[in-house]
């Protein structure tokens, strides 16, 4: 091989990106990406700031609105950004904050004690990202209205003044439109999801208003809770039968910062625990939250050998005292430390200590002061231990008749010859005819199908010991070679991709949810290092003359069979209810073939939301599940009965 010479580079070579060009050059850099979660990451930008100015105690109330036009309005009743000269920059700081990476009031210079958002980043992207925004500004005491407008981050003229404003008014009104040259997918903003944030803001902002409005679809909904966290337990809580009747709550000032706990048992098997520094979701936890687990298990266990509920040795496990707990730990301090660049784990020292501290003085003195529900708690988590005690003895019995063992691999699993899971695949089908077609149809190198027969366990109403004594789910754990429970081992997972493949009609999707909330309930790691697929099979084959079409939706048939109606053109549709129904051939050509085929991968967007969903569908309480079967049932179509 020719050695390259080594002219050629030199400083023409180097480009210097100015002002806010990285951003439009690189912008997934800096909101993620440039899909539709990108977009939602705009507006949240924008509604952190106002949400900031509630945190500093000068706002309470905060509107967003969708235009018909899709430009999002936000507009709060905070003390307005300073429109006053810049001292170094000589111009605006309303200008300098809009246009400059990492330039704001959150850095120490007093504007705030405590921030969502730190970095000084987030106006600016946005206005780099938007082809037009605009930012009118009211100053308390100031009768004058100052805007400034910008076109991708380029300010369109100086900060001007253009009304007249009531002396007593004050807050900011910014205005954007995403640039489709950035947004390439359009502007589907999504109401459900925004909805799902501005509840979360408006729990951890006790007092504060929210209001979202969508003028697309006349909607709107303000949130305002004077419970704040505490508001928030009882609504994971809503769909469950709560063992303690009243959320246990401290708020207390400490010198690492302000330290906020709500807390309530359940009798479900699950835990939800859900962490925020500074109104943050710290999705990957930090030292706050090792804070009030050491401080649970602790307190609990003391209280419990102290009133003579436990014996000799015995104690509770950390996983024994959070068995259906759900729990809320809010923070916020003036200089937040995270790890990595993506604020989901709090890395500051000195808050495991000051939660710890707190916690462990609360909630001792709650269980002292509330003997019944405090014994309810203990024999919660008592039975809780005793179960867990089950389950060892279970799987061990397990393993000894080979159970749980990679040497003694499921009969019904046929593998593929590949070894690197990075590599490697495994389709979990339903019964005989589908596991047949897939096995036949499949690409032996590196694809294995697991057939399971009948329905796995609905493990959202079983703990541990008796899921182990569920054929189905000791063959699917078999198989993948994690374990499960306190034993299982992502690194010893043998697939890097697994894919339910269940049949297109209301059986499938019955297992693909029994599935799917087996997966989130026990191997949550699964979903969150991205392993777990939906296959995509078609629902027809559309014949046209010789041709065949394969059909994925009905929208897709319907625009097709409608385009072929207005020429006249004759053509048969063949409905596919079952995999089994397909020959080998057409299964891998339209669900197994690596180059054409469609796989949704699962993730978890909201903690929260995804438990409580699965909760609502697959849980003990009727009710809330009724109430929504009854309020969707109009979408459901092709119901088969």
């Amino acid at each position: 091989m020719a050695k390259a010479t080594p002219s050629g580079y030199d400083a023409s070579n180097i480009q210097v990106l100015e002002g806010l060009e990285a951003v439009r050059k690189r912008p997934g850099m800096y909101i993620g990406s440039t899909d539709q979660r990108g977009l939602h990451h705009m507006l949240r930008e924008i509604v952190d700031n106002s949400v900031d100015e509630a945190l500093a105690g000068v706002c309470d109330h905060i509107l967003a609105i969708i235009g018909k036009d899709d430009v999002i309005t936000v507009i709060d009743n905070g003390r307005g950004i300073p429109v006053d000269m810049h001292p170094k920059e000589k111009r605006s700081a309303l200008e300098v904050i809009m246009t400059t990476l990492h330039a704001g009031g959150k850095f120490g210079g007093g504007g705030y004690k405590v921030s969502g958002g730190l970095h000084g980043v987030g106006a600016s992207v946005v206005n780099a990202l938007s082809d037009h925004m605009s930012v009118e500004v009211q100053k308390a005491g100031d009768t004058k209205l100052y805007r400034q407008e910008y076109s991708r981050g380029i300010p369109q003229g100086p900060v001007a003044v253009v009304g007249k404003s009531p002396k007593e008014a004050h807050g900011t009104t910014t205005r954007f439109h995403a640039d489709t040259d950035i947004f390439k997918e359009g502007h589907n903003y999504s109401y459900d999801i925004l909805v799902q944030w501005f509840r979360e803001w408006a729990y951890l902002t006790r007092g504060l208003r929210l209001t979202l409005r969508d003028e697309r679809s006349d909607r709107e909904m303000t949130f305002l809770f004077e419970g704040g966290i505490v508001s928030y337990v009882r609504h994971l809580n809503r769909n469950r039968q709560t063992v303690s009747e009243k959320p246990f709550y401290v708020e207390k000032e400490t010198p690492a910062g302000l330290v906020e706990v709500a807390l309530q048992y359940n009798d479900s098997f699950g835990e939800v625990t859900q962490t925020y520094v500074n109104n943050i979701h710290t999705v990957d936890g930090g030292t706050h939250l090792s804070g009030f687990k050491s401080a649970l298990t602790r307190t609990i266990n003391d209280y419990a050998k102290k009133n003579g509920h436990m014996k000799g040795d015995e104690s509770l496990s950390g996983d024994d005292v959070r068995e259906g707990l759900t729990a809320i730990i809010s923070v916020k301090l003036e200089d937040p430390q995270f790890e990595g660049q993506t604020k989901a784990k709090l890395g500051s020292p000195e808050m495991a200590g000051a939660v710890q501290s707190v916690v462990n003085d609360a909630l001792g003195a709650w269980l002292e002061e509330n003997p019944g529900q405090a014994r309810r708690v203990v024999e919660k988590c008592l039975t809780a231990a005793r179960a867990r005690e089950a389950a060892r003895k279970a799987r061990e019995l397990v393993q000894r008749k080979g159970g749980l063992d990679n040497f003694s691999l499921p009969g019904k699993l046929a593998d593929c010859s590949e070894r690197d899971p990075a590599k490697s695949e495994l389709y979990i089908v339903e019964g005989d005819s589908a596991g047949g077609s897939a096995k036949q149809g499949r690409d032996r190198r590196f694809q294995a199908i697991l057939p399971l027969w009948g329905k796995i366990l609905n493990v959202e109403k079983a703990r541990l010991d008796k899921m182990l004594q569920n054929q189905a789910i000791r063959t699917l754990v078999t198989a993948l070679g994690t374990s499960i429970g306190d034993q299982f081992d992502l690194g010893k997972l043998r697939y890097g991709r697994i894919i339910i493949m269940t049949d297109a009609d209301v059986d499938g999707a019955h297992i693909r949810t029994l599935l799917l909330t087996f997966f989130y309930r026990n191997l949550l790691p699964l979903i969150e290092n991205g392993h777990i697929y939906i296959a995509q099979p078609p629902l027809y084959k559309l014949r046209v003359g010789r041709t065949e079409h394969w059909i994925y939706n009905d929208a897709e048939l319907d625009k097709r069979t409608a385009e072929l109606d207005a020429n006249g053109t004759r053509y048969e549709v063949q409905r596919y209810k079952g995999l089994g129904e397909m020959n080998p051939d057409q299964l891998w050509e339209t669900t197994m073939d690596p180059a054409i085929r469609t796989l949704l991968q699962v993730s978890i967007e909201d903690a929260a939301q995804a438990d409580e969903t699965f909760d609502m569908l697959m849980g003990a309480a009727v009710p809330p599940r009724k109430k929504f079967i009854q309020t969707h049932a109009q979408y459901v179509q092709n119901l088969d009965v």
